[in-house]
């Protein structure tokens, strides 16, 4: 199963670790070095033109990528529980 995050992207489920909500994820030293570190190593993809809400965190066959994305994580959370893409 595929979950639609913005823009042209939709990731498969099961390589889905986590949603971070980009207001309040920031606040902590160890989310901002794991979103450094993937940004040095060009592991963050944007999906997203407007404000960015969430990151989500996948880990799959190419390692590790941090999603941006304008979508609530309140939204892809019911899309993923919810088993629907949003399209």
């Amino acid at each position: 199963m595929y979950v639609h995050i913005g823009q042209d992207y939709m990731l498969p489920v099961r390589d889905i670790v986590s949603v971070f909500d980009l207001d309040t994820a920031t606040w902590s030293k160890h989310t901002r070095s794991l979103i450094a570190r993937l940004s040095d190593e060009g592991r963050v993809v944007t999906a997203c033109e407007d404000l960015p809400k969430s990151a989500v965190l996948c880990d799959g066959a190419l390692g590790e990528i941090l999603y941006i994305s304008q979508l609530s994580p309140a939204v892809l959370a019911r899309r993923i529980q919810n088993g629907t893409t949003g399209l």
